[in-house]
């Protein structure tokens, strides 16, 4: 009877057991991530006004300079204003991140950049271009660093880095649809297309929330528990993350307010190093210099120019596509380790192709070699370097530095952006070899810098990441 009874009991435990097992799985299963899902959409479509403001000069440059008598000099103004712009909305996005809330954020800078188009839509001169240029570049600098932050706060730990890099895969599809559509469409028309995205971001923010964690921050307890019930579905348990979440910011809370200089404490030094140096990796490698000036490398080399774009355009995209599917399986440093190697191959055959034209040694394998060249680079960019570094920008800084720290990531790469496309002439005039040899150097530091100081931040919670960081 004794051992019929303990057999009992085991039977009970065991069903128990199974029991419990089952229920944090069927919770689970009741998430709805349709808000999440909604929500990126709408955030990204800055992304995509982000890319189309980048692509607009590059098919419009001769149509501007003909209907405005413009001279080349005012021309290349209204082209490079738009990096300052970015400059200066990079240094006013986290502050109106957090003060205004990321949606705030996102309304205003969608503003600037409907102003922009509107002013180069209607201009008669250059002073109206460079104003609207100028705002174009400011609303650039907020997307650039809001939406990522924006997306990685509201995102799963399990999707944040796939949902993430849609940032960048549609900062590509922006940048390729305005070159298109721009060989077709009427400089004055062109503008008037930025406007689409401008104006779904504007609405569509009415219908999302706002980010949970800005909400903690904050002090809005009802708001904040009802935007990550709204984001995971009112069927979730959400109180798990909702506790982890508060856990934190009330660590957090307790310190005081980040400033700029406070960014180089000890404490937060690691994940300001980290951040600040992925865009250093990102921007000083070439990408902007040489996407910039895309045609002009292929003609140098003697390929044609209009075909070699447009594959240049088609990879990046394709390329990009692969690189949202991949990044939560095969993780954040593996890729950009991968994308960082190919980056410097790519630098090393265009090097070589242009070597070869320079001393006039095996003249008919140039110019294969220079597509090679470059494909690799764009494709390897693609691959990691181009969306990882944001990825990780929007992981790694706790909550309270991250307008600050935000700020100066963003800050830096614009900054990189404007001087690699205002020195890419000058050094590719000294040695048309030599600048890729030194871009490859540079990404050669880039990976070293990677292997040191990168973490792996897949499958991992944001505090979590920042208190491993930070400890």
């Amino acid at each position: 009877m004794a051992i019929e009874k303990d057999m009992e009991q085991t039977e009970n435990t065991i069903q128990d057991d199974m029991v419990a097992a089952l229920i944090p799985q069927d919770a689970k299963c009741k998430e709805n991530h349709f808000m999440v899902y909604l929500s990126t959409f709408v955030a990204v479509c800055g992304s995509y006004a982000l890319g189309s403001c980048g692509g607009y000069s590059s098919p419009t440059q001769s149509a501007i300079r003909e209907d405005l008598n413009l001279s080349l000099a005012e021309y290349s103004l209204f082209g490079s204003i738009l990096t300052f712009g970015a400059m200066i909305g990079a240094i006013a996005s986290g502050p109106l991140a957090d003060f205004f809330g990321r949606k705030g954020a996102l309304r205003i800078s969608s503003a600037f950049c409907a102003a922009g188009w509107l002013a180069i839509h209607f201009a008669q001169g250059p002073l109206p271009l460079d104003i609207g240029r100028l705002a174009n570049g400011f609303g650039m600098g907020v997307f650039s660093y809001v939406v990522p932050v924006f997306i990685a706060e509201i995102a799963p730990k399990n999707s944040r880095g796939v949902l993430t890099a849609a940032h960048q895969l549609m900062i590509c599809t922006g940048v390729s649809v305005a070159f298109i559509i721009g060989t077709v469409l009427k400089w004055r028309v062109l503008a008037l297309t930025g406007l689409i995205p401008c104006a779904v971001l504007f609405v569509g923010l009415f219908f999302i929330p706002e980010s949970p964690r800005w909400l903690a921050k904050i002090g809005k307890q009802k708001e904040f528990e009802a935007s990550l019930r709204k984001l995971r579905g009112k069927d979730a348990d959400v109180s798990e993350e909702a506790v982890e979440i508060q856990d934190y910011i009330e660590t957090l809370q307790k310190l005081p307010k980040a400033k700029l200089f406070d960014l180089f404490q000890r404490r937060y030094l690691r994940s300001v190093t980290i951040g600040v140096g992925l865009m250093v990796c990102q921007q000083f490698g070439g990408i902007n210099g040489i996407s910039f000036y895309t045609s002009s490398i292929f003609e140098y080399a003697g390929f044609p120019a209009d075909i070699g774009t447009i594959i240049y355009a088609i990879l990046q995209v394709i390329i990009t596509v692969l690189n949202a599917l991949y990044v939560d399986k095969a993780g954040r440093k593996p890729l950009i380790l991968v994308s960082g190697a190919g980056l410097v191959i790519g630098c090393l055959l265009t090097a070589i192709s242009f070597y070869l034209k320079t001393y006039e040694i095996g003249l008919d394998a140039a110019p294969a070699l220079a597509l090679a060249g470059i494909l690799v680079f764009v494709g390897s960019f693609s691959a990691g370097m181009g969306a990882v570094p944001w990825i990780m920008m929007s992981e790694i800084f706790p909550i309270n530095i991250k307008g600050a720290a935000g700020s100066l990531a963003a800050l830096t790469n614009w900054f990189g952006a404007w001087a690699l496309s205002f020195t890419f002439n000058f050094l590719f005039s000294w040695s048309s070899y030599g600048i890729f040899l030194l871009y490859a150097a540079v990404n050669l530091a880039g990976i070293l810098f990677i292997i040191v100081m990168v973490p792996e931040t897949k499958g991992r919670s944001l505090e979590q990441i920042q208190a491993a960081i930070n400890a």
